[in-house]
Parts: structure tokens; C-alpha cells; sequence
């Protein structure tokens, strides 16, 4: 769900910032694996969508037992785990985030049995099963919301309830909202109901009632729904709208931005009262003390909390931990980075890609932290959509190289696209806007389309004469089946990264990224005694010819390519030359290199300075700025870790 249904306005702080210098500090920046490997950081890790996925009695509507026959998918793959969108107990006001029973499973969705045989196939396959779960607020349709309202203990004050203020202005005592706050959807975050005779606070739609929890008991409650799954055998949670659990007592109206001049519109305040509170990173700091908790007794990879919060990158950050130098709070294991969604889209030139990976790593935890990408989700367009179709294995090749933990949406392997027809079928997103104009634009159906399994009827995605959303009309040329009998396709470019991931030099290797012009970025991945690999993204549609030397000098004359997108002029196995590189327009290449231990000194005799990389490269003063940001805060040198199974990052000028 989260605060931004979709990112109209794309964040430029990446270009107004470029050419600041990093300071030591964050040149020095150390972070460390914390128990998120387990299943996760090595493999593909993939969001689902469970009414989209695969419809297994032909009602149309995805459901676990579609899933669990799928499942194999994901292990060819590479996926070694995956989170599901709710599957719990709802009206499907807003699509499962809307909760009526925290413990109860959508009975379109299938039954308990079903989600246990799921599990059991899972781990069978050897995929991590992580729930969805969406602590800020329930159904109005949820026992404890109609309870509350009649005033039954102990569920008075579950929710957040105020008896509203008197409008003064007329004269005639009409009763108003207490504050100016606003929903995400649109409007006051306020409803008045009748029969308790009291306003209650609502951040999403108004069947989305806010549970109070500075209540104790809601707290307790919101636990024991965690004990819950985690007796089922789940390996962890996504928590949904994470940095909306608390609002500031008192209720003050919020401070108005001065950019939007539609009082009812979320952007008309600055929300400082309802949203990033230091008591939402307190309540994630119990649940990940539960979950570890729970771990050390019942044994088992660690039990994996990943937050959703569209948030400024500093709040983000507390997320992972209490502070910097107290590691006795630990937090989440993946604060989702969303940076790849908000800050960037097809007009992005490498610079801006450059200064965007770099913004994250440089704002982590010095320790006891792992770096994630999430490169898509339910809420926001398909990344075919967003960047350009052109480009889907660029972008995927840039992904699933890059140091710590990746995040895909169902349907991105093959390269499915957003399907704007899903906008006018009128069984969609019932939130989005609120109808009309609005609608079209924040509507989140064009992404949540069914995925596209082969060339049959309804994409082979349900055997019913109907699906809850129409299937993209591409279908019969775009699917996995089609895919997996073409000699080179968007699919086995995936499955190639996916593999790669898991070598030890992804896993563990520095990253050094580079801007080595507007279109094109170059990244090394390197380890001591291990091999090498230079990853080279042409974000542009012409061909370029790149001297990888000149920016890695101590790489080998020829380099071997792993992976190549499913129309460059290279294939796996081709052996190219790294001074004279030829990149074919919205290629992704991944090439390996010689083993670290045989290549100590520069191929020219002589130890080339960073200076001296940087005037090689650089052709204009704009450009040598940029290359010393990315090589001054890019650079980092995973270690050992003295903890089996853990890692760490040691920062490397």
C-alpha cells in the first residue's frame, strides 16, 4: 500500500545534489549482512500478487493452490523467496488491506489447508514464504472496529476515536473533523459514525479504520497475529505502511506546504503529526525482537522483517536500528529501498543512476545492515512501462548486480507490461482517486494484471471464461512459455543474473560504480581471490565504444561475457576486448575477469591514482565531478564476518 500510489512527480534531489563532495566519513562507510542471507540475499527475490497469479478453479481470481502449482516457476527461476500480498480475511475495499481477520484466509483465496500446503511445497523447493502483513489498520468489517463502536471493553479505544470540534464560524453548532489531517486516498482522514457518535481516524479509505496503538492491548494483539503465522512455518513479514502506526496526541492540525492548494489533497500539509514518529520505530524494534526471539527457540534461518515506508532516506534508515552505536535494538532486515522507483525513470542519464545507488549506500548503517533494491511492486508501473520496454534487461542486468538483497515483481522476468485497458474493465482498484480523471491517473490495475503464462486462452492463466482483470492483449507473443523455447528471451536473461548472484563476488565483492558517460554506467565487482566483474549498462538506444581500462586499470586484456541481454550482439562465452568494448544500444552486460590474486599490478607497470582514472574518463568538468562522487562513495569491500553465515562491509578509498 504506502503513502505514494504512484509517483507523479519524479525526485530530481539526485541532480540538484551531483556535485557535492562526499566526505571521508561516508567514503568509510561500513555495513554488514544481519541475518538476511538466509535464503534471500543470494537468490531472486520476487513479490506476488495472489488474485493475479494463477487461478486454479476458474472463478478468474488468482489463488493459493494456483500458487502452489506454480511454485516450480519460481524455482527454475532462481526465486528463493517470495511475499505475498494479504491473503487474509476481507470485504476487498482496497484489495486485502483491508482486514477483517488478521488469522482468517480470503475464501476466494482458497483455505487454511491450502496455505499449509503451500508452505509445505515451498519448503520443499526450498522457497522462503513471507506473508504481507498490515498492522496500521483493519476492515471496518473487523469484529473488534464493530465492538469498538458499540463500545464493548475491551475494544473502546482500539481504534482512535475524538468527539470532533464545533464549527464557530456559523453560529449553529455543526459539528467538524477535529483537525485538518488527510487520507492518502483523498480527503479528510476523518469520519464521523453515527452510532458511536464519535469521529474516527482513518489514513487510507474510510473502511480502513487506524488501530490506536498506544493502546497496550492493540499492541499485544498485533503479536499475537505474528505468533500466529510464525507457528504456520512463515519465514517472515512485510509490514505494509509501516511509518503510519502513531499519531501525535493532542491531534494539532498540520502545517500547510504552500504547493497544493486543494485542502482535501494529501500534499496540502506537511504530515509531521501522522506519519515517521519515533514510536513507529519502536514498535518495529519489538516485532524484531519477537522475531528473533522466536528464532533462537524454535531454531531456523532468522525470521525476516522488511518495512514498507515512502519516507525521507534519513527516517528510512532508523529503520535497520535504534542508533548507530547502541546494536542492542535491531530493526528491520530490508527498510525497502525504493529509491530505483522514486527518484528515477526513463529520462534518467547514468550520472543520476550512479548518484542514486551511491545515496543509499552511503546513508546505511555503518554496521549490522544489508542493502536492498526494490525494483517494483502492486503499487507502482511495470518497470517496461516506467523505464522503456527497450531497456527491461538493462535494468534487470543493473538489479541483480548490485551488492545485498533484490526485489522483483511477478510478471518482470518475462517483461510484462502495464496494460492500461485494466483502467476501464470496472473491476479494479476501488480507491484510487476516488473516479474519473483521477482515477486514470493513480489507478494501480494496470500492474496488477494476470500473469501471462503462455499463448492459450487468458494467457493460460485461468481456464474460466473471464478474468477479475483483463489480460494484457500482448500476450500471445509475450509470455513464459514462449520464452523458455526461444533461444534468448527476457526470461533466460533473468534466470543467467539470477545465477550469477549467487558467485561469491556478488554475494560478498566491493562495487565500484562509475558514470563513464550520460548513457552509459560501468560498475566493478570485485573480491580478493575470486573473480572479477565489470557490469556495463547502456541506458541509451546507440552504440558505444567503451575503454573499460581506462576506468579499471588492472582488469585483464579480455574479459569472458556471463550475461547479455536477449538482443545484444554478444552471447555467453564470448570473449571481448576491455579496451576497445563495443555496446550495442540498451545492452546490459555482465563480464568476468581473472582471479584478483593474478593480477596485482597495473597491465602497464605502474599504479594508476584515482586522479589519474578520473582524467582518462572525463571529458568535461561535469562529468569528472560526478566520477569522483561515484568513486568516492561507490567503493565498498565486503569482509568476512566472524558470526557463520554472516557478513560485513569494510569501506575502501
Amino acid at each position: 500500500m504506502g503513502t505514494m500510489l504512484k509517483h507523479s512527480k519524479i525526485n530530481r534531489d539526485c541532480r540538484a545534489r551531483r556535485l557535492v563532495q562526499p566526505t571521508k566519513e561516508n567514503r568509510l562507510q561500513q555495513y554488514t549482512n544481519t541475518g538476511a542471507s538466509s535464503g534471500i540475499v543470494g537468490g531472486g527475490n520476487q513479490a506476488i500478487y495472489p488474485r493475479s497469479y494463477m487461478d486454479s478453479d476458474g472463478d478468474g481470481v488468482g489463488d493459493l493452490r494456483g500458487i502452489t502449482s506454480r511454485l516450480g516457476h519460481l524455482k527454475d527461476a532462481g526465486i528463493g523467496a517470495t511475499w505475498l500480498s494479504p491473503i487474509f480475511l476481507s470485504p476487498m475495499v482496497d484489495f486485502g488491506y483491508d482486514i477483517a481477520d488478521y488469522t482468517a484466509i480470503q475464501p476466494e483465496y482458497g483455505t487454511m489447508e491450502d496455505f499449509e500446503a503451500l508452505l509445505a511445497e515451498a519448503e520443499r523447493l526450498g522457497i522462503k514464504i513471507i506473508l504481507d502483513f498490515v498492522p496500521n489498520h483493519t476492515s471496518d468489517q473487523c469484529k473488534w472496529f464493530q465492538r469498538s463502536v458499540a463500545r464493548e471493553d475491551p475494544y473502546t479505544d482500539y481504534y482512535v476515536w475524538h468527539d470532533g470540534r464545533l464549527d464557530s464560524s456559523g453560529g449553529n453548532g455543526t459539528r467538524l473533523p477535529p483537525n485538518n489531517w488527510q487520507s492518502v486516498f483523498y480527503g479528510s482522514a476523518w469520519t464521523y459514525h453515527p452510532v458511536r457518535g464519535q469521529y474516527y481516524l482513518h489514513q487510507f479509505t474510510a473502511q480502513q479504520p487506524d488501530l490506536n496503538f498506544r493502546n497496550p492491548a492493540v499492541a499485544e494483539e498485533m503479536r499475537d497475529v505474528l505468533r500466529f503465522w510464525l507457528r504456520k512455518g512463515v519465514a517472515g513479514f512485510r509490514i505494509d505502511a509501516v511509518n503510519h502506526l502513531f499519531e501525535v496526541e493532542g491531534f494539532p492540525d498540520e502545517p500547510e506546504t504552500g504547493t497544493d492548494r486543494d485542502p482535501l489533497s494529501y500534499g496540502f500539509t506537511h504530515h509531521i503529526y501522522t506519519k515517521d514518529l519515533l514510536e513507529d520505530y519502536d514498535m518495529v524494534y519489538q516485532w524484531r525482537k519477537l522475531l528473533d526471539d522466536w528464532t533462537q527457540e524454535h531454531g531456523g534461518d532468522s525470521r525476516i522483517i522488511m518495512t514498507e515506508a515512502y519516507a525521507n532516506i534519513t527516517f528510512t534508515m532508523k529503520y535497520y536500528r535504534s542508533d548507530e552505536e547502541d546494536q542492542s535494538r535491531q530493526g528491520s532486515h530490508m527498510p525497502f529501498n525504493f529509491l530505483l522507483i522514486t527518484d528515477l525513470d526513463r529520462t534518467a542519464t547514468a550520472q543520476d543512476f550512479v548518484f542514486t545507488i551511491n545515496k543509499w549506500l552511503t546513508y546505511m548503517p555503518r554496521t549490522g545492515a544489508t542493502a536492498n533494491w526494490v525494483l517494483g511492486n502492486h503499487d507502482q508501473p511495470r518497470v517496461g512501462t516506467r523505464y522503456g520496454a527497450e531497456r527491461i534487461d538493462a535494468i534487470h542486468t543493473l538489479l541483480l548486480t548490485l551488492p545485498g538483497i533484490a526485489v522483483t515483481y511477478y510478471g518482470e522476468e518475462i517483461g510484462m507490461l502495464d496494460n492500461p485497458d485494466a483502467i476501464s474493465s470496472g473491476q479494479g482498484d476501488a480507491v484510487a482517486g476516488g473516479g474519473g480523471d483521477a482515477f486514470i491517473v493513480f489507478s494501480r490495475d494496470p500492474e496488477r494484471t494476470p500473469f501471462q503464462w503462455d499463448g492459450t486462452a487468458n494467457a493460460g492463466f485461468s481456464r474460466g471464461p473471464s478474468t477479475w482483470l483483463p489480460v494484457h492483449p500482448n500476450y500471445r507473443e509475450l509470455n513464459l512459455d514462449a520464452q523458455k523455447r526461444a533461444d534468448r528471451s527476457h526470461y533466460k536473461t533473468y534466470q543467467a543474473l539470477v545465477r550469477l548472484r549467487a558467485h561469491e563476488t556478488f554475494r560478498k565483492g566491493s562495487i565500484r560504480l562509475v558514470p563513464y558517460s550520460s548513457e552509459v554506467i560501468v560498475y566493478e565487482r570485485e573480491l580478493a581471490d575470486s573473480d572479477t566483474f565489470v557490469v556495463v549498462i547502456n541506458l541509451g538506444g546507440t552504440v558505444r565504444t567503451v575503454d573499460l581500462v581506462s576506468v579499471f586499470p588492472r582488469l585483464s586484456a579480455e574479459l569472458v561475457v556471463s550475461s547479455s541481454g536477449s538482443v545484444s550482439n554478444y552471447r555467453i562465452g564470448d570473449i571481448v576486448h576491455s579496451d576497445k568494448l563495443v555496446v550495442g544500444g540498451y545492452d546490459g552486460l555482465v563480464l568476468q575477469s581473472v582471479p584478483t590474486s593474478l593480477r596485482q599490478k597495473d597491465p602497464a607497470g605502474e599504479k594508476s591514482t584515482t586522479s589519474a582514472i578520473l582524467w582518462r574518463v572525463a571529458k568535461d568538468a561535469a562529468v569528472i565531478a560526478s566520477i569522483i562522487i561515484a568513486l568516492g562513495s561507490g567503493y565498498y569491500q565486503l569482509q568476512p564476518w566472524h558470526a557463520a553465515g554472516k557478513w560485513t562491509t569494510a569501506g575502501k578509498k
